[in-house]
């Protein structure tokens, strides 16, 4: 258990934090020139399990990604945000879906599945940790929103390439759920971060 100074350290900067993410989630949305964001994200699978990383801002355990940059494809920009937020290189098998989120930030995830190529599996400026996991046995501090995306990547697709749709509305429910694990890992650090839960299958 991290000691009281570091607990309180953490939770201030968290507060910094909550409060970058209420302005990105709910006002910076009505002031982009109603520009689609798109947030293409990463399912990596290997031997050694299913890679998952912590940001260095909200604490929580997701799947690596982000935006695109300037003339990038979504293709693209997956490969390069794995290489700068892991150190692996990664090809992509398929895209496994496209998850439409309206509410906070509202935004579509394009989803693919990948494997390592090369490289060395590392922290970097915008992860504070990334490990291998189990897929059946995922940390009970991922973020629910990566649940579907992770069964869907499980799945023999029905088709040579078919990516599912999927729309869902995230509201104060995920909110508060994003910021229930985030205090989670802010107060117990690792010892709640590799906590495991039993992952559902897909519907």
């Amino acid at each position: 258990m991290p000691s009281p100074a570091v607990v309180a350290s953490r939770l201030a900067r968290g507060i910094v934090v909550y409060a970058k993410i209420a302005w990105w989630g709910l006002v910076a949305p009505h002031t982009g020139g109603g520009k689609s964001l798109v947030v293409p994200q990463a399912v990596i699978r290997s031997d050694r399990g299913v890679l998952l990383c912590v940001r260095s801002d909200l604490w929580g355990w997701e799947l690596p990604g982000g935006a695109p940059e300037s003339g990038e494809t979504p293709e693209q920009a997956v490969v390069r945000e794995v290489r700068e937020e892991t150190g692996l290189d990664v090809a992509i098998e398929r895209h496994v879906g496209d998850y439409r989120r309206t509410g906070f930030r509202p935004h579509t995830a394009k989803v693919y599945l990948c494997r390592p190529t090369g490289g060395e599996l590392r922290t970097s400026h915008e992860t504070r940790a990334v490990r291998w996991f189990d897929p059946r046995a995922v940390p009970n501090t991922l973020f629910p929103w990566y649940l579907r995306p992770l069964a869907d990547a499980a799945r023999e697709p029905e088709g040579l390439g078919r990516a599912v749709s999927h729309s869902e509305r995230q509201g104060l429910r995920a909110i508060w759920a994003g910021i229930a694990i985030d205090l989670r890992m802010r107060l117990s650090g690792d010892r709640a971060g590799l906590a495991q839960t039993t992952a559902p299958d897909s519907e």
